[in-house]
């Protein structure tokens, strides 16, 4: 019958907890619906197959969706909307802990490779990311006509080439990143027995020579510009001028920011607690302007939901936000202001170097920026170069 609503079948004792939880994830009435749409077409399809809700996996999945191909049909769920469902699925218990396995073997070693740095090295979320990008691109340039990843024959001199290439349009600190991310995946490489040789001793270094630059920073106008440009009216932008106040007065990092918990801010004492590098915890003064901002994004804009991060992503699914979304923001605000886009830690710059101006001690600058070494402070001396002026011996000979 036409006008029947249509029985979701084998997945009908889900679909209400499915619905909720989209609901708390952000998703509107209009996304909801079609989502249940998609959850009622695998269930009546696992009805006719007689797959079990356990059954569930990639292949099953894959069946399903080509079965909607094949018989003519122009909407098919999309893999992101079957990994939603599934996800909540798995937490409920009813589904395997991985349903989609990685599709080829170039994702199955990045897979490993991943699950190595996590769990052998304990590194960070952003690091991990950033060691499995160069991985995806050299590992990708080795996929044979077969799907195979060849990198039994890797030589110093291709490593080196491959290198080379990468650096071609990087700054020197940027390129010794990119030499510390490889050499970290030909060590997996080697330890993993997929290559014969250590070839993470054949990469060469960057030249370059430590605190040799002035750092770039940038004026207190251009900040003040990038602020003003603001306009806090929609969700988003109250979200962003948040963010933009803890970079430019606190000086936080973005990974900081991204770190953040509700928890973290200490409203009656006026204080808000960061986590910062190698996990350190540092307690800072919440000054007015940041706590307003603050206020504003969270009594008024932040989704209510059980989520106890600070920001969260403006669009569904909720969820905390990622480091680099930080500079995304910078990016845009640069751009409202007229300004040439800069990253986030510039933000970071222009306040230490303020505080130079106004005559603040390289050693409170070092407090306020939680610097464990004064010596990485050091470094903001040289932005006042009249100050320099007065205190540089003359050059031999100069007067002649």
């Amino acid at each position: 019958m036409s006008g029947t609503r249509r029985k979701p079948g084998a997945m009908e004792p889900f679909v209400e907890g499915f619905r909720l939880r989209l609901v708390e994830l952000g998703y509107t009435s209009g996304s909801t619906r079609g989502l249940l749409k998609g959850v009622g077409q695998l269930g009546r399809w696992m009805t006719i197959e007689g797959v079990k809700v356990g059954q569930l996996d990639a292949g099953t999945m894959t069946a399903f969706t080509s079965a909607r191909w094949v018989d003519g049909f122009r909407r098919v769920p999309s893999r992101s909307s079957l990994r939603l469902l599934l996800d909540y699925l798995r937490e409920a218990g009813v589904v395997a802990a991985e349903v989609f396995a990685p599709s080829s073997v170039l994702d199955r070693m990045l897979d490993e490779y991943r699950h190595w740095l996590i769990i052998d090295r304990g590194l960070a979320e952003m690091t991990v990311a950033r060691y499995e990008s160069l991985a995806r691109r050299l590992l990708g340039e080795r996929v044979a006509a077969d799907g195979a990843v060849v990198v039994d024959d890797l030589t110093g001199a291709y490593v080196s080439g491959f290198l080379r290439n990468e650096c071609a349009r990087l700054s020197v600190g940027a390129a010794k990143g990119r030499v510390a991310d490889l050499r970290s995946l030909l060590r997996f490489l080697y330890l993993q027995g997929l290559t014969p040789m250590a070839l993470a001793a054949s990469v060469p270094p960057v030249a370059g020579w430590h605190d040799t630059g002035v750092p770039t920073s940038m004026s207190a106008a251009d900040v003040d510009a990038l602020l003003d440009g603001c306009n806090r009216v929609g969700h988003t932008d109250t979200r962003d001028f948040a963010i933009l106040m803890l970079l430019a007065r606190l000086g936080l990092r973005s990974v900081e920011i991204a770190r953040l918990e509700l928890s973290d801010v200490d409203w009656r004492a006026g204080e808000i607690s960061v986590i910062g590098k190698a996990r350190r915890r540092d307690t800072m003064p919440l000054p007015c302007d940041v706590g307003d901002a603050l206020v504003a994004y969270l009594t008024g804009c932040r989704p209510d939901t059980g989520l106890r991060q600070m920001f969260l992503t403006s669009h569904a699914p909720l969820r905390p936000i990622r480091a680099d979304l930080v500079g995304d923001v910078v990016r845009r605000a640069c751009q409202r202001a007229g300004l040439k886009p800069v990253g986030a830690h510039r933000l970071r710059h222009a306040l230490a170097t303020e505080m130079l101006r106004r005559g603040v001690t390289l050693t409170e600058i070092s407090q306020v920026l939680r610097h464990s070494d004064l010596a990485t402070t050091a470094i903001y001396a040289k932005v006042d170069i009249d100050a320099l002026g007065h205190v540089a011996k003359p050059w031999p000979g100069a007067a002649r």
